[in-house]
C-alpha cells in the first residue's frame, strides 16, 4: 500500500472517531496528520497508566491501544506499566522504558506535578511524550488526548440536579461532593465541571471531600462519616467517578440507609449493574476504545514526525478532546448494551437478572 493512502486510511481512523464522539471545537494543526505509519519508521512506545483502583486500564485502555498501534505500526513495540497509585513508581517506571530506549511515552499521571521533571528529561532526549486521560498543568507535553473532564463533571452533576428537582428532594436537605484524587488534573477539571452544574441549581452542598488516590475506601469512610453528620438531610451525592461512587454507596448500606441518588463516571460494569439495580442514579459512557485509539494514532504520528491532529487547547497543550454522554436506566440498554461497549452476560448475571428484565435488556 502507498503512504499516500495509508494517511487517508489514518486520517479516515480520526474522522471516523470523532463521529462517535463529537471532539469539542479547537483549532487546526499546522501539519496533517499521518494516522498511519505501518510503512513508516518502528519504535518502542510506552504505555504508562496511572492505578489499577480504576479497572479501566488494565482492562480496556492498555488492550485497546495495543491493539490499534499493532494495525498502525507492525513493527513497534510497546512497553506497558501502571504505578498502582504511586507517584514515585510511576517516575522508576518512566526512567526504565527511558532507559530502555522508548520514543514516545503516552503518560497518565499518578501525581503530575511530581512527573513534570521527569517529562522534562524525556523532552530534552527527544523523546515525546503525549499525556492521557488526565493532562499536565504546568509542563507542556507534546501532545493531549482524553475525554473532556470539565464536561463530565457538568454533565453528571446537571443529571442529578434534574434528578432531585423532578423528584421534588432538592429542597428536602442537601448535597454531598465526592471528588477524585487531590493530585490529578483531570480530577480538577471534573471538580470544576460539577460546580458548574450544582453550584446556581439553588441545592445546598453539605460538604465536599477530594479524595486521594480516587480509592473508594477513602471515599466510603468520608461518606460514612457525613451520614453519622447530616442522617437523612443527604439527599443525593455527586461522586465524580464510579469508584467513589460504589464506595459512597457502601457507606449508605453500611449504615443501614438505601442510598439517594448517586452519579459516577466510567462505566464500569460494577456501576452498571448497580444502576440496573437502582442503587447508583448515572455513569457517564467513556468509550474507551475512543481514546485508547486515538492516542495510538497520536503516538505512531509523533514517532513518524507528524503533528497529530488537534481539536483543542488544554493547559497550552495541543489536544484531542472527546464529548461523552450520561447513562442512566433510561438509555443504559441503548448505550452500554445494544452498542457493544459492555455485554450482556457481564451486566445482567444472576442477581441482577430480574433488574435486567424491568428494563427491557433480555
Amino acid at each position: 500500500m502507498s503512504t499516500s493512502r495509508l494517511r487517508a486510511l489514518g486520517v479516515a481512523v480520526v474522522a471516523a472517531l470523532s463521529a462517535i464522539a463529537i471532539a469539542a471545537c479547537g483549532g487546526s494543526s499546522d501539519k496533517k496528520s499521518s494516522g498511519g505509519g505501518g510503512g513508516g519508521k518502528s519504535g518502542t512506545i510506552a504505555f504508562l497508566m496511572p492505578d489499577q483502583a480504576s479497572t479501566r486500564y488494565e482492562l480496556q485502555d492498555h488492550p485497546l491501544f495495543e491493539k490499534k498501534l499493532k494495525t498502525l505500526c507492525k513493527g513497534c513495540k510497546v512497553l506497558y506499566q501502571n504505578a498502582d497509585a504511586d507517584a514515585s513508581k510511576q517516575q522508576q517506571q518512566a526512567n526504565s522504558v527511558i532507559t530502555q530506549g522508548a520514543k514516545v511515552i503516552v503518560l497518565d499521571p499518578v501525581d503530575a506535578a511530581a512527573m513534570s521533571s521527569t517529562v522534562q528529561q524525556a523532552k530534552s532526549r527527544k523523546i515525546k511524550v503525549l499525556s492521557y486521560d488526565r493532562p499536565f498543568p504546568k509542563v507542556q507535553t507534546d501532545f493531549y488526548v482524553s475525554f473532556d473532564n470539565e464536561k463530565i463533571g457538568k454533565l453528571i452533576s446537571s443529571s442529578l440536579v434534574d434528578k432531585l428537582k423532578q423528584d421534588g428532594s432538592a429542597k428536602k436537605g442537601g448535597i454531598l461532593i465526592v471528588n477524585g484524587s487531590p493530585t490529578d488534573a483531570a480530577a480538577g477539571l471534573i471538580k470544576k465541571g460539577i460546580h458548574e452544574g450544582v453550584d446556581n441549581s439553588g441545592i445546598k452542598v453539605l460538604a465536599e471531600y477530594d479524595t486521594p488516590d480516587w480509592e473508594p475506601a477513602k471515599a466510603q469512610d468520608w461518606v460514612s462519616g457525613q451520614i453519622s453528620r447530616f442522617h437523612d438531610e443527604i439527599i443525593g451525592v455527586v461522586a465524580a467517578n464510579d469508584g467513589t461512587g460504589g464506595g459512597a454507596i457502601s457507606a449508605f448500606k453500611s449504615a443501614g440507609q438505601n442510598p439517594p441518588p448517586v452519579t459516577g463516571n466510567d462505566a464500569e460494569t460494577a456501576a452498571a449493574q448497580r444502576i440496573v439495580a437502582g442503587t447508583q442514579y448515572n455513569t457517564i459512557n467513556k468509550p474507551i476504545k475512543i481514546v485508547a485509539s486515538a492516542a495510538a494514532v497520536a503516538a505512531n504520528d509523533l514517532l513518524q514526525g507528524k503533528t497529530p491532529k488537534k481539536t483543542s487547547q488544554v493547559f497550552n497543550t495541543p489536544s484531542a478532546l472527546y464529548v461523552p454522554f450520561v447513562v442512566t436506566q433510561q438509555n443504559l440498554k441503548k448505550q452500554l448494551i445494544d452498542s457493544g461497549l459492555q455485554k450482556k452476560s457481564q451486566v445482567c448475571t444472576k442477581t441482577y437478572a430480574a433488574d435486567c428484565k424491568k428494563l427491557g435488556i433480555q
